[in-house]
């Protein structure tokens, strides 16, 4: 006979024969036990399902924060590369400017001239200081192509001051995209920067005198600029990488 029906069988034996009364609340009680283990085996392996879940959750969220925490030390370590072959470029620049400018060309680069950009990176938050990079890099963008476009009248078409003028100008685009690329993977949710302000002040018709002095005060400016980038993308590289390290470890 199958086991429902005894149960149910001796079921109706308690309910008519009151002789078995208590060997049936016997039984109700040991049947309600089992019922109790099996319930509490089954939170016990519940728990122990989620925990491992948990784990491995953890183990997930920490692999993706060291991923990022590498790309993000490697973007840096890749755009302060390129800002260094760049400074050693405006040296080489403008010792080859010096050169071809003639006499008293020592004493253009210390002369000072309106309207070229600030070298210096301003903000208080690395990203503030990081838009500046970028806005201080595309503000120069325009007195290369002046300065190219005047040298071209006063040099020959071999001029190596032209070639390098060239290479220094297409490298600083290069690595204003680089700069940016990294910006908005660090602060996605903020704008790209862009010189505020409207289109970059250029000075007026000059002189060939005047135009000697300018494109070295320029070019001087610009490796002062590319200093301070090196020494700022350093600084931001133990700030922000290290930081992210930092407040991922928190929310693990």
């Amino acid at each position: 006979m199958c086991g429902f029906c005894l149960l149910k069988k001796f079921e109706k034996q308690c309910d008519y024969d009151e002789s078995s009364q208590f060997a049936c609340d016997t039984e109700r009680r040991m049947n309600g036990h089992v019922k109790s283990m099996h319930f509490q085996q089954l939170m016990e392996a519940a728990a122990a399902l989620l925990s491992l879940l948990l784990v491995m959750a953890v183990d997930s969220t920490r692999t993706v924060a060291a991923s990022r925490n590498q790309e993000c030390g490697n973007s840096l370590q890749q755009t302060l590369k390129l800002t260094r072959l760049v400074q050693k470029e405006s040296v080489d620049l403008i010792k080859t400017y010096k050169a071809s400018q003639g006499e008293m060309a020592e004493l253009f680069c210390k002369v000072t001239v309106a309207d070229v950009p600030d070298p210096n990176i301003s903000g208080l938050e690395p990203s503030e200081r990081l838009a500046s990079i970028s806005i201080h890099l595309q503000a120069f963008f325009p007195h290369f192509k002046r300065v190219y476009e005047q040298q071209t009248d006063l040099q020959s078409p071999t001029s190596p001051l032209l070639a390098e003028l060239t290479t220094v100008s297409t490298r600083s685009k290069s690595l204003a995209t680089l700069i940016n690329s990294f910006y908005q993977s660090l602060f996605p949710n903020l704008p790209v920067p862009e010189p505020a302000g409207g289109p970059t002040t250029l000075p007026p018709p000059q002189n060939v005198f005047q135009q000697k002095v300018y494109g070295c005060v320029v070019l001087k400016t610009y490796k002062e600029l590319l200093a301070n980038v090196s020494r700022e993308l350093r600084t931001l590289k133990n700030k922000v990488c290290r930081r992210r390290i930092q407040i991922n470890t928190l929310f693990l």
